[in-house]
Order: structure tokens, then sequence, then C-alpha cells
């Protein structure tokens, strides 16, 4: 007699682990930190704490920076085919995040396209002299869009991109496009 009793008892058990696990979302988080900048960073605001995505090795490093440029959310058409582009999945769990995007090429304009809602604080182009310019994002939230990240007509190379950004609501892609 306790022996049935048990089975619909074990029943409950098993079917409701995996229903639970299934709703369990593991989110993994690293170590907050400070953002940390170069001497000679052209923006004077406290900076948000974030979590440091490992990226891709940099080369060259902030030499100088050039005057900060201001975000205008100019809406732009993405072009049918672009030199280079990345993408970075931002998770709204994990808040404030910087990651870097190794471009290492050349070209005329870089684009920012948003998938989702994105708060930015600033996008820094570091160019293969060392010049460096920061685009200043004012930790505004911007939506679902392509945008005229940084114009450079003059054909520069472009070492790497590094963002500071977190999702406004649930995941939000990230991606830059060089346009050769």
């Amino acid at each position: 007699m306790k022996r049935l009793s048990l089975v619909p008892l074990l029943v409950v058990l098993v079917l409701a682990g995996p229903a639970e696990a299934a709703r369990r979302r593991v989110v993994v988080r690293g170590p907050r930190r400070t953002v940390v900048v170069h001497t000679g960073f052209p923006v004077h605001r406290v900076l948000p704490a974030v979590v440091v995505r490992p990226g891709p090795v940099v080369r060259v490093a902030p030499r100088l920076y050039l005057a900060p440029v201001v975000f205008a959310a100019t809406v732009v058409t993405l072009p049918a085919v672009t030199d280079w582009r990345a993408t970075e999945g931002l998770d709204r769990e994990e808040g404030w995040t910087d990651f870097t995007m190794n471009v290492d090429r050349r070209g005329r304009q870089l684009l920012l396209q948003i998938n989702g809602t994105a708060q930015i604080s600033f996008a820094e182009v570091v160019f293969e002299n060392g010049e460096t310019q920061v685009v200043d994002f004012n930790d505004h939230v911007h939506a679902r869009g392509t945008y005229n990240l940084l114009d450079f007509k003059d054909g520069r190379k472009v070492d790497h991109v590094r963002v500071v950004a977190k999702a406004d609501r649930d995941d939000t892609d990230i991606t830059v496009h060089l346009v050769a």
C-alpha cells in the first residue's frame, strides 16, 4: 500500500524536474570593472561599471584622441555589400558590457546596426596610426535600425572598434559594418 502512494509522488517529482529546469535561465556574468580609458580620453563623465568581454588582441593602442564626435543618430540604408562586419550579442541581465571588434581593414565609413534596443555610452574607433575617434552616445537609448557611426572619406585603416553598451530590452545584437 505504501508503495502505491509513492508512485504518484515519484511521477510528480520526475515530471517537475525537467519542467523547472527548462524555466531556469543561466546567465554567465563576469566581474564588474570600471571602464578603463587612456590618458586624454575626451569623455568626462562617470563611466558605468562593465563586464569586459574577452576579445581580440589589440594591435594598436590609442595614442592620440581626436575631438569627440557626438552621435547624431542618423538613420541610413545598409548597403547591399559591406567590406567587413562583426556582431556582438548583448543580454539585458548582463548590464553594461565593454566589447572590442577587430576590424584591421581600410574603409571610408562605419555603420552601427542595432537589432533590438540598446543604451550606448560610447564607441572608440582606433586607426592604424593610433589616432582614436570617440563617438559619444551620452548613454542614450537607441532603437532598432542602422545608423551612421563615423565617416572618414579619406579611406583610413581601422584597427579596432570598442563599444560600451547594454541591452535595454531583452536580447540585442549590435553589428558594426565597414564600408569600403
